[in-house]
């Protein structure tokens, strides 16, 4: 191996090393505790605005079931009933 193959892993070996040393980490608002920091309220309000979504969402696709059972009754009631004599003429 040559002497500069040597000198890049090193190099590369330090970059790494020096990439993953541990920096200090701090929590948000809401993690912290002060729910009253309008980083919390942002928060909130995100979580309330994707639960709306979600409620609208599944409320549309039970009211279109809803809608499709009353027209499916609406169309059985239109059809002419059936005598027991016309089914078995043939």
């Amino acid at each position: 191996m040559t002497r500069f193959r040597k000198s890049g892993f090193g190099l590369l070996g330090l970059l790494l090393t020096l990439n993953l040393k541990a920096a200090p980490v701090f929590a948000c608002a809401a993690c912290a505790g002060q729910s009253s920091d309008a980083q919390a309220v942002g928060m909130n309000w995100g979580i309330f605005t994707l639960l709306a979504v979600v409620a609208l969402v599944l409320g549309s696709v039970g009211a279109f079931f809803v809608y499709l059972v009353q027209r499916a009754a609406a169309a059985a009631r239109a059809l002419p009933a059936a005598t027991p004599q016309s089914a078995h003429q043939v």
